[in-house]
């Protein structure tokens, strides 16, 4: 019988969709697939170079469990000339994956009777491995007409003596929102007053359209409260390589170290060679990426305001549409599933990434222009013009 811990794990429900769209594919239907988040352009050709190399030398066995020397080396230069701030290799971890590493913070700082505070709508693994670790998940609702951020006050208002950790998300999936800096300073010093941990989600650092990037690591009072996540995934496009990486305050280094050899033993070592390449090549890919994106973005929120019943503002990062739907009187889920069904365009419902996000749908525009314009004029076929 299954302990109580793995009922509380739930799945996500881009995979989920996903499958179903790949059936339809299977028995001969065209699918325009806006609900994955994973950029559809190529990893760049050096990083893939690098890891042939790599496999060539024989790099294909046990590295260390922290991470290997020399790419720890470069993700602190490369942290630390991104975000203004200084990080020294000894406090990089890394794993197969940046989800690997949200499990690790929630269960090593929260447990049975502790409370984590994190946003909703929001990333699904966030509640589910919350849930699993046997602490309470409080929901800090983001709202369109904020540009999803938070409100300060009713964030404060959630902070209890039982808060052990704080989750932050900027950009943020699945919105596109971005936070200020007033909203950093105020969860630093919340978190000083309350003694708490701050997990920063960084994996869509690169892409701030409007305003410069900023993390709550450069908030002076946050001090070695804060953990930050990121990795490779979307910036350099290696979602299946499988590398995420941890800049952790010292007295967390060992415990998530531990993790890793416990868990993982290591990352794969190949891969981290490519990492290496990815950092400290050329960044040129990722420039042309985000420029693409930005023009992706302009096209598809101006397509989905034209359709009947959808409006849809501005994200200032990460990839994603967070379209507001309450107008075609249609439910998150219903209307998720039509579009599939009737008009074979693959979308979210934003009921699956918290119950703020009914009334929206999520789409990503980590897709090609053209199959953006197929997906907006199906939409429109469908739900009519506005």
């Amino acid at each position: 019988m299954l302990h109580e811990r793995a009922r509380q794990l739930a799945g996500e429900s881009a995979f989920d969709v996903l499958r179903r769209a790949q059936e339809l594919e299977a028995a001969g239907r065209e699918v325009i697939h806006l609900e994955i988040g994973q950029p559809d352009f190529p990893t760049p050709a050096h990083i893939r170079a690098a890891a042939a190399r790599a496999l060539e030398e024989g790099h294909t066995g046990y590295g260390p469990s922290q991470g290997l020397p020399e790419l720890r080396d470069a993700i602190a230069e490369k942290a630390g000339e991104l975000r203004g701030l200084s990080f020294s290799p000894e406090e990089v971890v890394v794993a197969p994956g940046a989800k690997a590493l949200l499990f690790y913070a929630i269960n090593a700082l929260a447990g049975p009777g502790d409370e984590v505070i994190y946003p909703d709508p929001g990333f699904p693994a966030y509640q589910s491995v919350i849930a699993h670790s046997g602490a309470t998940p409080v929901p800090l609702p983001l709202r369109e007409e904020t540009g999803f951020r938070f409100d300060a006050d009713e964030f404060l208002g959630l902070v209890s003596d039982r808060t052990r950790l704080v989750i932050l998300n900027s950009p943020q999936n699945p919105t596109g929102g971005v936070l200020e800096r007033e909203d950093l300073r105020a969860v630093a010093a919340a978190a000083v007053e309350n003694d708490f941990r701050i997990l920063s989600d960084e994996i869509y650092l690169h892409f701030c359209y409007d305003s410069p990037f900023e993390t709550i690591a450069s908030v002076e009072e946050a001090g070695e409260r804060v953990i930050i996540i990121d990795g490779f995934s979307k910036t350099y496009s290696m979602t299946g390589w499988r590398l995420g990486y941890a800049l952790l305050p010292p007295s967390l280094v060992k415990t998530f170290d531990l993790y890793n050899v416990n868990i993982a033993s290591c990352a794969c070592t190949f891969s981290q060679h490519a990492a290496v390449e990815a950092l400290r090549g050329p960044q040129d890919s990722v420039t042309s990426m985000v420029a693409e994106f930005r023009e992706r973005r302009d096209y598809l929120v101006e397509g989905l305001n034209s359709i009947r019943g959808i409006s849809c503002g501005t994200p200032g990062g990460a990839f994603y549409a967070f379209a507001n739907i309450t107008k075609t009187g249609i439910s998150s889920a219903e209307l998720a599933s039509r579009l599939l069904a009737e008009a074979g365009v693959a979308v979210l419902s934003g009921a699956s990434f918290g119950p703020c996000g009914e009334g929206y749908i999520r789409l990503s525009y980590a897709t090609s222009m053209e199959k953006l314009r197929s997906g907006i004029e199906r939409m429109a076929n469908l739900l009519g013009k506005g």
